[in-house]
């Protein structure tokens, strides 16, 4: 009994302060836009180009910041000049693509670094690169559901032909759907969910956030539509045990979401029953013995 009490007391004394029952709320609904549409970066194969656009942001958002502008428009703009600037280097020279999504988004996210070290501000804009999800105020909470719902809502209407873009591009473009504006689409998604996660792990980790929960739902199932649930359930749980791992060691609360959608992530790559390395090892084996039996009954006939 006393120790059904001291476990209840775990979970309840954080609810006790604001800033804690913000922190959770502003995570859960960030986690839930990620895992959303990590979903599809996985089934595309963009998770450089996440860390690209994620980390190109950061310039975006300092001059938004500075102009007194929408993060958001800030952000896209970047992360749309990011895209551009890749395309253009790796179509007009002989640097191929991955090569130059690494110089683009360095230069961005260093040009970044130089404006918030110049920039005269009251608030420290660090929380920008590191998060400060414990910092989170009513109109910080209120800025990222928004976005998120936003968000959502173009992700849950335009989820068919985003994923028929993600497994068959060649017979989208066939049914008259522009793939075009579906990779637009999408990396635009891409700026407006780092904004939304800001705030919670900062641009650091704001891609640990777009790929884990994408990656770990596509160990567990072989239907898009299962991955679109467990990836928001799995994202979320890991978000929520990370942060009140953050109120109880005291540490760096972004660091420990990310810590703990990873552990989560190693745990089913190992332990998933169809796609874990012990069920292949296994399976191998097991093969293996099968193949070699007929051949020890022959030797000793």
């Amino acid at each position: 009994m006393s120790t059904q009490i001291g476990l209840l007391d775990l979970v309840l004394e954080p609810l006790q302060y604001e800033f804690m029952v913000r922190a959770l709320l502003t995570t859960a609904i960030a986690a839930v836009l990620c895992a959303l549409l990590s979903c599809w970066l996985v089934l595309v194969g963009w998770s450089l180009m996440g860390d690209a656009v994620s980390h190109a942001v950061l310039p975006g958002v300092v001059v938004a910041y500075i102009t007194g502008v929408p993060l958001v428009l800030g952000a896209l703009g970047f992360g749309v000049l990011a895209v551009l600037v890749i395309g253009a280097i790796s179509a007009t020279s002989r640097v191929k693509e991955d090569a130059a999504i690494g110089i683009v988004f360095t230069t961005l996210f260093a040009l970044g670094l130089v404006l918030i070290s110049v920039t005269p501000s009251q608030k420290d804009l660090n929380h920008i690169i590191f998060g400060n999800i414990l910092g989170v105020s009513e109109t910080d909470l209120a800025q990222v559901a928004a976005l998120a719902a936003v968000g959502m809502a173009i992700l849950l209407l335009k989820r068919r032909d985003l994923t028929l873009y993600a497994f068959d591009p060649i017979h989208c473009h066939t049914l008259g759907i522009s793939t075009r504006g579906l990779r637009s689409l999408l990396l635009g998604m891409l700026a407006l969910t780092s904004v939304v996660s800001l705030q919670v792990v900062g641009v650091v980790l704001v891609v640990a956030m777009l790929i884990i929960p994408g990656a770990t739902a596509y160990l567990l199932t072989d239907r898009f539509r299962r991955m679109l649930l467990i990836a928001p359930v799995t994202s979320v749980a890991c978000s929520i045990v990370g942060i009140y791992l953050s109120y109880w060691i005291d540490a760096a609360s972004g660091g420990l979401v990310v810590v703990v959608q990873g552990t989560v992530f190693f745990v089913v790559y190992l332990l998933s029953p169809r796609h874990g390395l012990i069920a292949k090892l296994r399976l191998a084996h097991g093969r293996a013995g099968s193949s070699s039996a007929p051949a020890a009954t022959a030797s000793t006939g």
